[in-house]
């Protein structure tokens, strides 16, 4: 799987989940996930991969088949088999969830039901994720991951 698109983030944040994990999410405010405990409960329970960029702006997100030369690694579950990889002000909440309009920054990409080590590495504006089978799913973190 080569894809390569575009985002564009105001929160500093690429977010990768499967649609079917953050569900109970949706009623939820649209910012739920800006105060730092349920952002890291969504991470440990490997239901959504939150990884903050620093800074806003335009980045270029490619996903390779193969990322060697990565510089971390976070799972996350894949009941449906419907990922959502974009801005982190569109994740699941306020009664709305990522979607293929244009008014959503991100793609959602179809793969296998299973679990995955997402690994990813940023160069600049350019953020490399690979997504590899894994027996696991649960993370055990105390932060935030940052780029």
């Amino acid at each position: 799987m080569d894809i390569s698109f575009n985002i564009f983030t105001d929160t500093a944040t690429l977010v990768v989940f499967d649609l079917a994990s953050l569900r109970h999410r949706l009623s939820d405010t649209p910012d739920w996930w800006s105060l730092p405990e349920d952002e890291l409960d969504e991470i440990n329970q490997g239901n959504a991969v939150f990884l903050n960029l620093g800074q806003d702006g335009v980045y270029v997100v490619e996903i390779v088949d193969n990322l060697l030369d990565y510089s971390g690694s976070v799972y996350v579950r894949v009941p449906s088999g419907r990922i959502f990889v974009g801005a982190g002000e569109d994740v699941t909440g306020g009664d709305l969830e990522p979607d293929n309009t244009a008014a959503v920054s991100g793609r959602l990409i179809e793969m296998a039901p299973g679990s995955y080590a997402v690994r990813f590495r940023r160069d600049g504006d350019v953020i490399s994720l690979s997504f590899v089978v894994s027996g696991e799913f649960r993370n055990h973190l105390e932060g935030p991951v940052r780029l």
